[in-house]
């Protein structure tokens, strides 16, 4: 799993960052992309990437301010001159649709696929048997939503060795032993799986959130998460300021992440006010709160790894 942002700024554009749009890559897990908000510059961020359009599966909308949702209708025009032929979710806030319907209408612009739509709701969002995607509303000037991604645990470790030891041929029974079945030799001996396999790794655990005030539903998404994305508009001089206008200090953030215990939090939807020489005094606001944090950039790229459960930048 990789986490690739493509836009890091907040409100509008500036020079340093483009808008809202966060591409968490599933290609190992499951071939795909998902798309959290999609800022007007995001399919243009793209092209800078290895991300395929086709390959994005679904995408999440937090919610209706245009930094987050101006780029969806270029870039799901854009799947479709491409050749993506496979239907699409889009998870959004009441008005996603009629957003999206509305502009391809007007602009006469024809898909080649069926996007999927679903308004939010609390609570478990979509499930399948790889990933649980779960939702609650945050505390944002108007409707918000964050997600919490998890990933189910790994399938059990096959130990060949110790399988061919007991006498299982190469083939099909193998593939039950790893599935957990107990399977039955020609000669009648019973070979139990716990006797062949190790308990698979746990899943990792994702919490992207939206725009947001300090909240109880971001630490109750955000609950052990491996890594928590999430907003930090403002810094701890400005913090009046965030309130009035619904979102977060960097200080706020750093306690969501301590006060969930999750392992990571990486800072996204920085004001413009806030240059690359800013950094190391910002960090510095929340090393004690919690130390184990990142500012995003545009096309920072993180990565996830499964055997010493970190977070690194590729």
């Amino acid at each position: 799993m990789q986490l690739l942002f493509l836009g890091t700024g907040a409100g509008m554009p500036s020079k340093m960052r483009h808008t809202s749009s966060l591409a968490l890559k599933l290609l190992e897990e499951r071939g795909t992309v998902w798309l959290f908000d999609c800022g007007e510059a995001a399919q243009h961020q793209i092209l800078h990437t290895s991300v395929k359009l086709r390959k994005i599966e679904k995408i999440f909308i937090t919610h209706m301010h245009g930094d987050h949702i101006f780029g969806l209708p270029g870039l799901l025009g854009s799947r479709s001159f491409l050749g993506g032929d496979e239907a699409i979710d889009l998870y959004g806030p009441p008005g996603l649709q009629e957003y999206v319907e509305t502009v391809l209408r007007l602009s006469r612009t024809h898909l080649t696929y069926r996007i999927n739509y679903f308004e939010q709701r609390e609570g478990i969002l979509c499930e399948d048997e790889g990933m649980t995607v779960e939702t609650a509303e945050l505390d944002h000037a108007i409707p918000c939503w964050g997600y919490r991604i998890q990933q189910k645990p790994l399938p059990p470790k096959l130990l060949i060795e110790k399988a061919t030891a007991l006498g299982v041929p190469k083939g099909p029974l193998l593939a039950k032993l790893k599935n957990g079945e107990d399977v039955r030799l020609s000669d009648g001996t019973v070979v139990k799986s716990s006797e062949v396999t190790e308990k698979g790794e746990p899943g990792f655990t994702v919490a992207i959130l939206g725009d947001t005030r300090f909240s109880e539903a971001a630490i109750r998404l955000s609950r052990d998460a491996d890594v928590i994305v999430h907003e930090a508009t403002f810094d701890a001089e400005t913090q009046k300021l965030a309130t009035d206008y619904g979102h977060s200090t960097f200080l706020d953030a750093a306690r969501t992440a301590s006060l969930a215990g999750a392992k990571n939090v990486i800072f996204n939807h920085i004001s413009a006010r806030f240059l690359p020489e800013d950094e190391k005094r910002l960090l510095g606001q929340v090393k004690e709160v919690h130390s184990s944090a990142f500012i995003a950039r545009d096309l920072m790229e993180f990565e996830w790894h499964h055997q010493t459960r970190e977070i690194k930048k590729k």
